[in-house]
């Protein structure tokens, strides 16, 4: 595919990046000549200077002959105009905006993005995915990592296996006979920062990740079998206020009625703004790295602590104090990979990376075949993809057995007809299933041609 995006940032570059690494032909635009020289030197892409919303920069870039445009530069205008012109001058086929204002996405609005107006066939807003997956995590504090797939009948999960797992050195394949009710697959372990696709005889070891898909409700009991039985957070602390922040206080107010929701905002005028559009929720003003402000907070009995400043430096130091201060739990919104091996060392419980939530959105619009939804994983090294088996897939029919996936590949679970299967050896897939499977990077492409085409394909 031959794609455009607009903006070199940290969410751009990791877009490009990734669709670059995949054999894509990509173009990237930016404002500013620093990010575009930057894009030159490490990325394998077209960088461009200018502004992505003039015709002729977009034109320079390969508008003409493009299928997609992926605008995510800083500015929501500079997006939304950069789809149009797309769509108006050069035909773009899709054409996605990170829109980050909220007053954009008010539902009575929803009139503007159609394709008579602004034409924009698909909108990111990063606070809103990063605020989701945050109120998911606080759902569901023994996991690291959660997506939800099939509209949220599908779980998948990452959890981290302590020295109290209670599998640990249990032959995978052991764990059917053991829990032969319990339609959880272990699909992917991460284990000394390699990731790989289990077997049977494999065995979780002390300080691994393990990734499950299984029917959310079955999340519960299987945090219990690893050993996770941490309860539902009721004191959450928020330290930054941001657009974020503010979102996560209101989904609470309104999901969590009988939390206790406290706001941390270095800024005085900002603690005021978001005050006056909170109901419940107590807002501070101060810095989350103040011993003394986190103690006002009442840190010391708090259930978790989720910090979400600009300031991924903040987040982790936030992160580290509240627990060292007495914080049950901990999430820190990072934006660089680089911190990953940190976050264990800290004694951080979990981290949120917005370019990964953002690349992972854009992903499952660039995929092949009937792609409903990509979970990106370990910075980007595998997915969790759900998607529709077509008719023409040259693996209809077949036992799973003898369809000989890769051994990058792994199915935790099928959907037929609404209702979910734990698929086997002997498992046939069917036209129109749902499939939630994983593979790893390398991987993907084949596993999207076995999905989408025929043998007269080949």
């Amino acid at each position: 595919m031959k794609i455009i995006v607009c903006g070199a940032g940290q969410v751009g570059t990791g877009i490009a990046e990734r669709l670059s690494a995949e054999g894509n032909d990509v173009s990237i635009i930016d404002a500013s000549e620093a990010l575009v020289e930057r894009a030159n030197e490490v990325l394998e892409v077209r960088a461009i200077h200018g502004n992505a919303a003039h015709p002729d920069v977009l034109e320079m870039a390969g508008a003409p002959d493009a299928d997609m445009l992926v605008a995510v530069t800083l500015h929501d205008e500079v997006n939304m105009v950069s789809c149009q012109v797309a769509h108006t001058l050069f035909n773009v086929p899709t054409r996605i905006a990170r829109v980050r204002a909220q007053s954009y996405l008010d539902s009575k609005y929803g009139e503007l993005f159609s394709r008579e107006a602004l034409a924009i066939d698909h909108i990111i807003s990063p606070e809103i995915e990063v605020g989701t997956t945050v109120l998911r995590r606080l759902e569901l504090p023994g996991a690291f990592d959660t997506a939800g797939f099939v509209d949220q009948e599908v779980m998948a999960i990452g959890i981290f296996c302590g020295p109290d797992c209670p599998v640990l050195a249990t032959p995978l394949h052991q764990l059917s006979e053991l829990f032969p009710d319990l339609p959880a697959v272990i699909v992917a372990i991460v284990r000394n920062g390699i990731i790989k696709v289990p077997h049977g005889e494999d065995v979780l070891e002390e300080g691994d990740e393990a990734y499950l898909i299984m029917p959310s409700s079955q999340v519960g009991r299987t945090l219990q079998i690893f050993g996770h039985e941490e309860k539902q957070a009721r004191r959450i602390v928020i330290v930054g206020g941001g657009n974020i922040g503010l979102y996560l206080a209101k989904s609470l107010e309104k999901l969590q009625p009988n939390a206790r929701v406290k706001v941390i905002e270095g800024s005085r005028a900002r603690a005021v703004q978001i005050a006056e559009q909170l109901d419940k929720v107590i807002v501070l003003h101060g810095s989350g790295l103040s011993e003394d402000m986190l103690r006002e907070a009442e840190i010391a009995s708090a259930d978790a602590v989720v910090a979400v400043t600009n300031d991924e430096q903040v987040n982790l130091l936030t992160s580290a104090l509240a627990k060292q201060l007495g914080c049950q739990s901990s999430l820190a919104l990072i934006n660089s990979a680089n911190y990953s091996g940190l976050i264990r060392s800290l004694g951080i419980d979990a981290q949120i990376n917005p370019r990964s939530v953002t690349v992972s959105r854009v992903l499952q619009h660039v995929r092949r075949g009937r792609i409903q939804r990509v979970h990106s994983i370990h910075n980007g090294a595998g997915e969790i993809i759900e998607a529709e088996v077509l008719e023409t897939a040259p693996i209809l029919e077949k036992p799973l057995r003898d369809i000989k996936l890769a051994d990058g590949v792994r199915v935790g679970i099928i959907v037929r007809d609404g209702k979910l299967l734990q698929p086997t050896g002997a498992t046939e897939l069917e036209a129109k299933d749902r499939v939630v499977f994983f593979a790893l990077a390398d991987y993907i492409r084949e596993v999207e041609q076995m999905l989408r085409v025929s043998p007269d394909y080949f």
